[in-house]
């Protein structure tokens, strides 16, 4: 799923990251939050939020690298202006994603910072992130202080997200 990060807005939804150089022909790595990866190609157009605010890149060309993607842009023309690309997060519209079904499909970003109450304990925190295992999704809930809580993404843990309120409802008992 797409869309964490500090940077992240209603209207846009982080997609992806710049990484390193690639080449000397201003070629850059680009790692896809999507799933699967893949689906980053087909969102445009591609924002990159960088420290100097967002601005939008016309993709030339992009291909498969390994576990990741190699793109090159118009305007970049050698290593040195890829390199002040990195760790540029690649956005879109939201507008330019497909509509999810409402109450069973979340963009993460729409995620982070809700707050989590367990049924019998009450408030754990807020989400912080949200981790990729493979087998399921997980919430990381902090309280500002201490170890955060991680707190697996199924619907037999999850038993209410309310976007409007805020809000995640659990019934989590962490293990011993």
């Amino acid at each position: 799923m797409p869309g964490s990060g500090p940077e992240a807005t209603p209207e846009l939804v982080v997609v992806g990251r710049i990484g390193a150089a690639h080449g000397v022909r201003g070629g850059v790595r680009v790692t896809s939050a999507t799933q699967p990866p893949e689906n980053i190609l087909n969102y445009r157009p591609w924002l990159l939020k960088l420290a100097g605010g967002v601005r939008e890149v016309s993709v030339a060309s992009v291909r498969a690298h390994g576990d990741a993607f190699v793109a090159f842009f118009d305007g970049v023309p050698d290593r040195e202006a890829a390199e002040g690309l990195k760790g540029a997060e690649i956005a879109v519209p939201r507008s330019a994603l497909p509509a999810l079904e409402a109450g069973q499909e979340y963009y993460w970003q729409d995620l982070i910072g809700l707050e989590v109450v367990d049924r019998r304990r009450g408030r754990l925190g807020t989400v912080s992130e949200l981790i990729e295992t493979g087998a399921n999704d997980v919430l990381v809930v902090g309280d500002g202080g201490g170890r955060p809580v991680l707190i697996p993404f199924v619907g037999a843990v999850v038993t209410a997200v309310n976007l409007e309120a805020g809000r995640i409802e659990v019934d989590w008992q962490e293990p011993a």
